[in-house]
């Protein structure tokens, strides 16, 4: 009890990680409900031509978080971030809460390839390293969508039966490769904490060292499977703090 005790008084007095502030993330918390985003936050379209995903400001649990409805649609939220060092930022949370899976929901094959719940991060990187079919499909996702195809996108998803920890590598491109955060029913219809080390899963998932952090962003999507989903996302916060 002793040992206890001394370390919450130390954990009471120890410094607070140092968190992006200029140029970081907005919190969701800081809106209010049934209002507009906080600043930063915009809504990022897949393609011209599915239907959209709403995200809406509510009160849920006490606290303002975004709720996002899918039907048959596809959108992300997109926070763009100033070339941010994932070296020094490496730390990234956030809370999020789903009900009800995916019914057809398989990420590993490209007809199916939908989530429930997605943390989204993108980087910059030397696109010469691009080989020419991926040069394409970047062209082919500006025409369709006026966007640039970041150099690599890394995604946290909550799969039907994929164990956790699994990396899948999307079926439309070799530059978006997804890690299996959660997993399965056990945790439906609970806030669950997820903490993860992004320069070891970047590195792990792509066997290379990342470039800066160009945008973090949320999506919840139907588009392949026609299914509809609804789910919540709390803040999300990148810090130096230690894992």
């Amino acid at each position: 009890m002793a040992c206890l005790a001394a370390l919450a008084g130390c954990a009471a007095h120890a410094p607070e990680p140092e968190r992006l502030s200029l140029g970081g993330m907005t919190p969701f918390s800081i809106g209010k409900p049934g209002g507009t985003l906080p600043g930063g936050w915009q809504t990022w379209t897949l393609a011209k031509f599915k239907k959209e995903t709403s995200y809406d400001l509510v009160h849920k649990d006490g606290a303002t978080v975004v709720m996002a409805r899918a039907d048959d649609s596809a959108s992300a939220l997109l926070h763009p971030l100033d070339r941010v060092d994932p070296r020094q930022y490496r730390n990234l949370a956030w809370r999020w809460k789903t009900e009800a899976l995916i019914r057809d929901q398989d990420n590993t094959r490209s007809a199916t390839e939908d989530a429930p719940l997605r943390l989204v991060v993108r980087f910059d990187g030397d696109r010469s390293k691009l080989d020419f079919s991926e040069r394409i499909f970047a062209a082919k996702v500006k025409a369709t969508t006026g966007q640039e195809l970041p150099y690599a996108t890394l995604m946290y998803i909550w799969a039907r039966d994929t164990p956790p920890e699994t990396v899948i590598t999307s079926r439309f491109t070799e530059r978006i490769r997804m890690i299996v955060a959660d997993s399965g029913v056990a945790r439906l219809g609970s806030w669950q904490q997820v903490r993860r080390d992004l320069l070891e899963d970047f590195r792990r998932a792509y066997g290379e060292e990342p470039g800066p952090i160009t945008g973090i962003g949320i999506m919840t999507d139907t588009d392949n499977t026609g299914a509809q989903a609804q789910s919540w996302y709390g803040d999300i916060a990148l810090d130096k703090g230690r894992n």
